[in-house]
């Protein structure tokens, strides 16, 4: 039997108008939630990332600005103007997009970003409060891919878990968020030996290693949920990590690419503003 299709982008549209209707309430306490991009650079995928967060910010009554910087931006401009944004009362979540113009340091600027404002989770304190389990922003594509997991019903208590990929921006969090629900994770990288000898074990298969349908469907365990984190073009075509025809036979339950983890990033990200936004109107 074919795989059930975990539809990331009609979860995130759902996610949407439950966002929407939150914020709504929260303007109604005189709160606007505002989320802050800073945009340095030409670089032609950012700015497209950056226009689908200006429109998604918008459906959602998210206040949306974006400060563009030129290719010649200095590390100090960078800094002060994150160091003035994380001042600015009416932003609660800031956005420095990645990657920076050669010459600035990401994680400098990063660093800069006060950690109640960062919505994308890259701060160094949020990343420790998911590694000790305190409250903080978690990154959003992880997040995102373990509220597919949540919302298309897969079990993940005392479950077998395999991550493939260890970034700081999906890989590591992801086994981390896996773990604390208390899945045995194990975490797969370029120098894993026998990879698909640990991928046919997991009851959850993550792939989230940059590179074009290196999952095939004998590495997977029948029945298993497939997360396929990848984007990767090939030809005119947009393919993920995992082969989908071919694990679409073998998995329980599949996500697309595109239209799996994709939407579901931003929609984490509005998500992160909103939560930042309410615990200014319960200070307010």
């Amino acid at each position: 039997m074919p795989a059930i299709l975990i539809d990331g982008k009609a979860i995130a549209a759902q996610i949407r108008k439950e966002i929407k209707a939150e914020c709504d309430a929260l303007k109604e306490k005189g709160v606007t939630p505002g989320l802050a991009v800073v945009l340095a650079g030409e670089d032609p995928a950012s700015q497209i990332y950056v226009r689908n967060k200006e429109r998604a910010c918008e459906k959602t009554g998210i206040r949306s600005t974006v400060i563009r910087l030129s290719g010649q931006t200095t590390q100090l401009q960078l800094e002060e103007i994150i160091c003035s944004l994380n001042e600015n009362p009416e932003v609660d979540g800031i956005l420095v997009q990645l990657p920076l113009p050669r010459g600035l340091s990401e994680a400098k600027a990063l660093a800069k970003i006060d950690p109640a404002k960062d919505v994308d989770g890259f701060h160094a304190r949020n990343m420790g409060a998911l590694v000790t389990g305190a409250s903080g922003f978690v990154p959003c594509t992880p997040k995102g891919c373990m509220e597919l997991i949540r919302r298309a019903g897969v079990p993940v208590s005392g479950k077998e878990a395999v991550v493939i990929g260890r970034s700081t921006i999906v890989g590591k969090p992801m086994a981390l968020l896996l773990l604390n629900e208390n899945a045995t994770v194990t975490l797969c990288h370029s120098k894993t030996a026998d990879l698909k000898a640990h991928t046919k074990r997991a009851d959850i298969l993550v792939a989230a290693v940059g590179r074009p349908e290196m999952i095939t469907g004998d590495m997977i365990k029948p029945g298993a949920a497939v997360i396929d984190v990848g984007i990767n073009r090939v030809g005119d075509k947009v393919v993920g990590d995992v082969c989908f025809a071919e694990a679409g036979e073998a998995a329980g339950f599949i996500t697309p690419v595109p239209g799996g983890v994709g939407p579901m990033t931003i929609a984490m990200l509005l998500q992160n503003t909103l939560e930042s936004a309410g615990r200014r109107a319960q200070i307010g």
